[in-house]
């Protein structure tokens, strides 16, 4: 049972909503910033794995005719 002291009632409801709906506009954006950072850096991870595998075989084949 919750006594009648525990809530608290503010004065002006309209401004407090306002309030949360533009720290709630923030945190998503905050959030799609986020996001769309992940996906640039697993976009840059796979090129690095492309290239590193490319040059790999590369190499391979070069010692594989220098010694044929």
């Amino acid at each position: 049972m919750k006594k009648s002291s525990q809530y608290i009632i503010l004065p002006n409801t309209k401004t407090s909503q306002n309030n949360d709906i533009d720290i709630n506009n923030i945190r998503t954006t905050n959030v799609n910033i986020l996001l769309n950072r992940v996906r640039l850096d697993k976009k840059n991870n796979f090129k690095k794995k492309i290239f590193f595998t490319f040059l790999m075989f590369s190499v391979i084949i070069i010692f594989s005719f220098l010694l044929i």
